[in-house]
């Protein structure tokens, strides 16, 4: 194993029974000579401030009185940083005994990666999707709407139809286990603000692309990824039977704008109204009532008041 400084990066909000098991899992792996704890407590409700105070006294953290999102409390950390790696590690992904030693390593070897990330199971060993390619409008609405079979030239952004056994170049990481060189964060930053919670890590990895580095997915050690366990207190609408959070929405409508320009913007809003009236006929020829309906008018109507409160997508609500 390769020594090398490492800071670990942990945003908590209300996942106080998952640090115990998460801390262990870490201290457990084998690490750097050098490990820095930087936490921040997002104004959780729950007895966090006081886990994290018992579990990693040594830690510095951070609590915040008001829950500021995932991408900014990560910024918040920036000014502390002093290793030569920096993992951002999610309170519900929980590592193996040899994922640090291995991803470091890994970067230590090649010195044009800028962004490592790891295989992603879930709780009973399911594949997670690991190594994904960027979204576009045209993505995004094939995906929602399930018609991958009329667009097969088109790359979805969850490709599981591959083995995930061998290292890859990729578009984009998930955050849950997301190990960034120093000098990236030194050129071309941590996350942008304006987003509150989802596609800080898209952004993120294509700014670090656009910057030369490479985004390397890599399969030889296993992160376990519960999942989902912050967002649940965010408010979510159901959307043909699936549930999209107004948060994701809007930073999907930041995304575009800001990396697509207005005529991706407008051409995602066509394919979004395309796509609900799409499943909405589809419900009908298949009796499935007018509750999924309803949830596809409550989808469109709620992307449309976003991108007027977003002021065309030029800035976050919140």
């Amino acid at each position: 194993m390769v020594s090398a400084p490492l800071d670990v990066l942990l945003v908590n909000y209300n996942t106080a029974a998952l640090l115990e098991p998460m801390f262990t899992a870490l201290c457990q792996s084998s690490s750097a000579d050098e490990l820095r704890y930087l936490l921040v407590d997002n104004a959780s409700v729950d007895n966090s401030l006081e886990c994290l105070a018992s579990i990693c006294p040594e830690a510095l953290l951070i609590a915040n009185e008001h829950n500021v999102g995932f991408g900014r409390a990560n910024n918040q950390l920036i000014e502390h940083l002093q290793g030569k790696y920096a993992l951002l590690l999610n309170t519900d992904a929980f590592v193996a005994a040899d994922t640090l030693s291995k991803t470091l390593d890994y970067m230590e070897a090649h010195l044009d990666c800028g962004v490592l990330g790891v295989r992603l199971v879930g709780r009973e060993g399911d594949l997670q999707p690991s190594c994904r390619y960027f979204p576009t409008p045209l993505n995004v609405f094939v995906a929602r709407t399930g018609l991958a079979r009329l667009f097969p030239w088109v790359k979805m952004v969850d490709d599981m139809a591959w083995d995930h056994a061998s290292v890859r170049e990729c578009d984009w990481l998930p955050g849950c286990y997301y190990l960034i060189r120093r000098e990236v964060i030194d050129r071309v930053g941590l996350f942008d603000p304006r987003y509150f919670l989802y596609y800080e890590e898209v952004d993120h990895c294509k700014r670090v692309k656009q910057a030369g580095w490479k985004v390397v997915y890599y399969p030889h050690t296993t992160v376990v990824h519960i999942g989902g366990e912050s967002a649940k207190s965010v408010g979510e609408l159901n959307a043909a039977s699936r549930q999209i959070s107004k948060l994701q929405i809007e930073s999907e409508l930041l995304y575009f704008r800001k990396h697509h320009g207005l005529l991706g913007l407008a051409a995602h809003m066509l394919l979004v109204s395309l796509g609900d009236l799409i499943l909405a006929f589809k419900a009908l020829l298949k009796g499935r009532g007018w509750a999924v309906i309803g949830a596809c008018w409550q989808h469109v109507r709620v992307t449309w008041a976003l991108l007027r409160e977003t002021k065309i997508a030029s800035q976050p609500t919140r």
